[in-house]
């Protein structure tokens, strides 16, 4: 395994995270402590939650998927060989179930902490992120910018409400996810003036068919060191070219939930034939490329790797020994620039 630095912390976190967002829905508590034991033995020492998780989002099973880490940490008393990473809801008046509606209050941020500590059975988080912006921007695959002056982000005092979470150890770092430059910047400028917690990490969407990151928040987690955690860098699976050909296999994530479509338009399938030809003629799988492709980024922290099998899972954290060559790059980039972010 490869490791690194969370931003600019002496906390070293795999190259490789476990994303755990498909337990409590395609994966059995069984099967998520099967999945942490395969990847721990493997030396992936960082795993992703979030309180909104499993996936897809709804009231049933909303925190399932952090009760099942829990339990694997209570089981094995491993604690302390992971990183572990959780968020906090944003904004959604169709989330109810979240507090009777979710936001970025101080007592907001507070209750859906401890609620993940007591689910994750733990006493601390090692990384505590917003999931997304509490105002009108674009996450979420959104396409334009409607502007509204009255939503604006009170930066400071959402900084200020886990500075007292941070004081209280019951987190040790903050990060920040589907957010745009703009927010990515005013909370290292906010952090920096009031002398509050700086953001270590971004975890935004990122593949070979979303490379809309490169453009501005790359430049600001190279020179500020905070990197990318890159979440669907399969693209839901299309990468994987499961779903070539119109193929819809059993219990796959868009042949159980159709709607997650954000990667399925003509223009991305076409992008993934020309993927997938350049990983057969350099003999590997469209997976481990596409895995590796986002790995060897420069402005990457840990690659979010998902699985619904073991079989999945091993392949997608051996990718990390997948080599990217420079004539590979070249033909990636070829095939960027006829289908440039098909599916941003």
């Amino acid at each position: 395994m490869i490791y690194s630095n969370l931003g600019d912390t002496d906390i070293e976190v795999s190259k490789i995270c476990l994303g755990t967002m498909t337990f409590g829905e395609q994966n059995s508590e069984k099967e998520g402590h099967q999945q942490m034991d395969y990847a721990l033995e493997q030396g992936v020492n960082f795993f992703d939650t979030a309180e909104l998780y499993s996936v897809p989002p709804k009231a049933s099973t909303q925190g399932s998927t952090e009760r099942i880490i829990g339990t694997w940490l209570k089981k094995t008393g491993k604690r302390d060989q992971i990183i572990l990473a959780s968020k906090v809801a944003g904004p959604n008046p169709n989330m109810t179930w979240f507090r009777g509606g979710p936001d970025f209050s101080r007592t907001q941020i507070r209750e859906a902490v401890e609620g993940s500590l007591q689910r994750l059975q733990t006493d601390y988080l090692d990384l505590y992120q917003l999931h997304w912006p509490d105002r009108n921007t674009n996450f979420f695959g959104q396409l334009g910018y409607t502007h509204e002056e009255d939503e604006n982000t009170q930066f400071a005092v959402i900084l200020d409400s886990l500075q007292e979470l941070i004081y209280e150890g019951k987190i040790r770092h903050i990060g920040i996810s589907n957010e745009t430059p703009y927010g990515f910047m005013k909370y290292l400028m906010e952090a920096e003036k009031k002398d509050l917690p700086r953001v270590r990490s971004i975890q935004n969407p990122y593949n070979l068919l979303n490379r809309t990151f490169e453009i501005g928040n790359a430049e600001i987690a190279l020179r500020e060191k905070a990197g990318l955690l890159a979440y669907s860098p399969m693209g839901f699976g299309v990468l994987s070219g499961k779903y070539l050909g119109g193929k819809q296999p059993d219990n796959a994530r868009l042949t159980l939930f159709p709607h997650y479509d954000r990667y399925s338009n003509e223009n991305a399938t076409n992008a993934v034939k020309a993927y997938a030809k350049i990983a057969d003629d350099f003999g590997v799988s469209l997976a481990q490329m596409s895995l590796a492709f986002v790995t060897t980024r420069p402005f990457m922290t840990a690659n979010i790797i998902g699985a619904t099998t073991m079989e999945q899972l091993k392949e997608n954290i051996d990718s990390v020994n997948v080599e990217i060559t420079e004539e590979m790059m070249q033909q990636i980039n070829e095939v960027h620039k006829m289908y440039p972010n098909p599916a941003p």
